[in-house]
């Protein structure tokens, strides 16, 4: 494929005639980048089960791996759905648009493609103009995972996702930075007890508060039921993005927390001794006047759970553009509000 038109918008006021065109263009079946406030999508009409498979393809995404169906009303969502229980409209009406992802039982057209096989369909509204006036536009969902490669950090800019799909998609729709910049709490309405499958910046104290009852928080592996591929039985995710291993950049990540500063001093000393590349991401700044390293290596993240997020994968990016050997980051604290940083984190060291 050729590389990608890009189109620049203004993210509050997107320009018309741009936007019917990339909508034009994924009615066709074909691939479009478009920011939304927690990552840039990669899109796709989700009722076109070619389109979709373009998506996998795409980003090298293994089949178990559902998409999120992005749509702009609320009746747009349940029109994927059989069953749509009272608290998926209480969570609607207080969380869309917004980072919430509901998982909820498919209509007989959503493609199997876009569930992993599954009898669920992920579905959210993108709190974003730019994805909003795409959707609109385009008058169908848009299954839309992070525009990245699989594994890989996800994009917060559209250079970005230029750079790791430019040569694979059809259009790029540069809104600007994303303002959450980690993907979307999901949340399985399908079993008797809502439980998130992936944590973000929608915390389970948020989405209880809302029903009124008890949701089952994340267990930090794949909620995996059977699929097939190919013929053979394979794993399938319950939700999109619950890989062991995602979000991750090239370096070798570690992990360290505020009570193991000497020893990552230690250690970081040794491995730039060796002339291995380092960088560290931190939260405090002892580690930063104490540690043998070039000041160029060193990053010290902001120390509220919000802007954290927004900042993680833009560092992530950072790194991998200036070929990190060794990425040191400091573990923000076990405190309910950093869960979706600290998944994030985790799933990119393992």
């Amino acid at each position: 494929m050729s590389v990608a038109r890009r189109i620049t918008l203004d993210p509050h006021h997107p320009n018309a005639a741009h936007i019917a065109e990339a909508a034009a263009a994924l009615r066709a079946g074909a691939l479009v980048v478009f920011p939304t406030e927690t990552v840039y999508g990669l899109g796709a009409n989700c009722l076109d089960p070619d389109a979709v498979a373009r998506i996998f393809a795409a980003k090298g995404r293994p089949a178990w791996n559902p998409v999120i169906a992005h749509v702009a009303s609320m009746e747009a969502a349940q029109a994927l759905t059989r069953d749509w229980p009272e608290a998926a409209t209480r969570l609607a009406h207080a969380f869309w648009p917004g980072p919430l992802t509901l998982v909820l039982l498919k209509a007989p057209h959503v493609p199997d493609v876009a569930t992993a096989g599954l009898d669920a369909v992920a579905v959210r509204i993108p709190d974003h103009p730019v994805a909003l006036a795409l959707l609109r536009a385009a008058g169908v969902p848009v299954a839309a995972p992070s525009a990245n490669r699989f594994t890989q950090v996800s994009p917060t800019t559209a250079q970005h996702a230029a750079r790791a799909l430019g040569d694979r998609v059809a259009y790029i729709l540069d809104g600007g930075p994303c303002q959450v910049g980690i993907e979307s709490t999901v949340l399985d309405l399908t079993g008797p007890v809502p439980a998130v499958l992936r944590p973000g910046m929608i915390s389970v104290a948020a989405i209880e508060a809302v029903l009124g009852a008890t949701v089952r928080p994340p267990t930090g592996g794949r909620a995996a039921a059977v699929a097939h591929d190919g013929g053979e039985a394979v794993a399938a995710q319950r939700g999109p993005g619950m890989a062991d291993r995602h979000y991750a950049p090239s370096a070798e990540v570690w992990l360290f927390s505020a009570d193991q500063h000497a020893e990552m001093v230690t250690a970081l000393a040794a491995r730039a001794a060796d002339g291995g590349p380092v960088m560290a991401l931190l939260l405090h700044t002892t580690l930063q006047t104490t540690a043998s390293l070039p000041a160029a290596r060193l990053r010290t993240m902001p120390d509220n759970p919000a802007a954290y997020a927004r900042a993680l994968y833009a560092a992530l990016h950072d790194a991998d553009e200036a070929r990190i050997a060794v990425l040191v980051i400091e573990q923000p604290p076990e405190r309910a509000e950093w869960t979706g940083v600290r998944d994030r984190l985790t799933r990119a060291a393992r």
